[in-house]
């Protein structure tokens, strides 16, 4: 059962691929109240590197403004704020030197980090690293992109590779850690111990200075630095905790799940498809099938497999609204997706359903002309239209939903009656009902701030606001969420299947 002290409230900073938020949660022990204070963009940005080459890094300074000043306004809303936390994707880092910065980070979907797989592979073999670090091949693991800046010469320069939310910690505090459920995605840490894997970092000849201190969720990162305190804090020295730091590990604790028998799907940018358990599963059947096993809070296990999930839809829109002479901001319109989405639903006819974790489909560009030739290559016919389009799309990511959780049941040794969807696609009631239907599985969709909910309520934990258990945490948003209920239909699906 959740008890708590009191009623208190805690910021939380929330950065996604695509954008980032600041809210605020109210906590009094019984329930949970979200405020939305600040929204903003979070757009790559492309920069010549010589020889007609280019790079894809994050504009991570325009990130810290719209921090800076989303904090500024959730401070004056709420001056005794008991706590300041920050989650973000994962996998990409700032390297630092002294405690400045060197470069803007680079872009997971930038890719140099090919190079790096091809040396990682030869000095530790695939086989070999899963077994160290549980960790599911993805060719922009951590791992592979300092092994990229190492060969060009990059770590020469750097004392230090901060996380994305440990480097928005530093600058918040001036403390360097890293935490561990976002550590656990880099490919460098054991699945043994959950610490940093000193002979593995040896191997691969990369600096140990590189690597900060592993701490856990609900841990003190330190205050506000004073020139923070006074600038948005007035004069406090606010408290900063280390949350589920991996957006998907916050996720997972704001997941209302049931009982063991509830898979999760966050769904946003990318699809994390999985089950929380108790200790990895690091078979070869699990290491063959690209499962994952990743830190998540309370030392849980986050057993999962990464889909590419709604960056198939926010990128054919963006090369539809390119097409029509538009921009990226009226690519992701709700009016231009919602109206999309409608005519999806009213399509009859079988449509093609692809694979959806093909990497073709993983750097930017014209997604409506690779699906296509995917279609083309597998002698599959392809969308006509562009409602046609979309509901490829959800029929093919629902479908991948179904492989991933019979994969997880067979290889976890769980029975799986009941999915959570989490995140921004819980919003996307077709998407839901062809998840069920495909999956012959009740989904239950919500919270859409599941990643904000536990990192709020990790916070909350740590500040004396609630207690208890994980399962007593997502009481509370069960309570404060209910979930949207789809049951799964009994007619056939309009999809054809190479």
């Amino acid at each position: 059962m959740t008890t708590g002290t009191g009623t208190g409230t805690v910021a939380a900073v929330d950065l996604g691929a695509t954008s980032g938020r600041v809210m605020l949660g109210h906590v009094d022990g019984a329930s949970v109240r979200l405020q939305h204070v600040a929204r903003f963009a979070n757009r790559p940005v492309s920069i010549a590197e010589g020889e007609g080459q280019t790079g894809l890094h994050w504009d991570v300074l325009g990130l810290w403004a719209s921090i800076h000043d989303g904090l500024a306004q959730a401070l004056r809303i709420a001056p005794d704020v008991a706590s300041i936390g920050v989650d973000s994707w994962a996998v990409d880092y700032g390297l630092l030197r002294q405690g400045r910065l060197v470069g803007l980070p680079y872009h997971y979907r930038d890719e140099r980090s090919a190079a790096g797989v091809v040396d990682v592979h030869r000095a530790v073999p695939a086989v070999e690293l899963y077994r160290r670090t549980g960790l599911a091949h993805l060719p922009f693991n951590t791992v592979f992109q300092l092994a990229a800046d190492r060969a060009a010469g990059t770590l020469a320069f750097a004392d230090r590779a901060l996380l994305i939310p440990d480097l928005i910690n530093r600058w918040l505090t001036g403390v360097d850690v890293t935490e561990r459920t976002n550590a656990s995605t880099t490919g460098l840490s054991s699945a043994a111990t959950g610490d940093w894997d000193p002979r593995l970092v040896d191997t691969l000849g990369l600096p140990s200075t590189l690597f900060a201190p592993l701490i856990d969720p609900g841990a003190a990162v330190g205050g506000l630095l004073p020139d923070l305190a006074r600038d948005i804090g007035g004069g406090r020295a606010v408290p900063v905790t280390a949350v589920g730091s991996h957006d998907t590990a916050s996720a997972v604790v704001g997941a209302p799940l049931l009982d063991e028998h509830s898979a999760y799907i966050s769904s946003g940018t990318w699809s994390l498809v999985g089950l929380e358990l108790e200790q990895p599963v690091m078979t070869e059947a699990a290491r063959s099938a690209n499962f994952t096993n990743e830190g998540g809070v309370d030392a849980r296990i986050r057993f999962l497999k990464n889909i590419s999930g709604l960056w198939l839809l926010s990128e054919s829109m963006r090369t539809w609204a390119f097409a029509s002479g538009g921009s990226s901001t009226d690519a992701t319109r709700s009016s231009d997706l919602a109206s999309l989405l409608a005519a999806a639903a009213e399509v009859t006819t079988p449509v093609a359903v692809f694979d959806a974790a093909d990497e073709r489909f993983t750097p930017p560009g014209d997604m409506p002309r690779r699906i296509r030739d995917w279609c083309d290559e597998h002698g599959v016919a392809a969308p006509s239209t562009r409602a046609e389009c979309v509901r490829s799309i959800l029929e093919s990511l629902a479908a991948a939903y179904a492989d991933t959780l019979d994969e997880a049941e067979r290889l976890s040794g769980r029975t799986i009656t009941t999915v959570h969807i989490v995140g921004g696609g819980s919003q996307n009631s077709l998407l839901c009902q062809l998840t069920a239907d495909r999956t012959g599985r009740t989904v239950l969709a919500g919270p859409i701030e599941a990643t904000a909910l536990g990192n709020i309520l990790v916070q909350a934990r740590a500040a004396g606001l609630v207690s208890g258990s994980l399962e007593s945490l997502r009481s509370l948003v069960r309570t404060a969420f209910p979930p949207v209920r789809f049951h799964p239909a009994t007619v056939s699906l309009p999809s054809e299947r190479s």
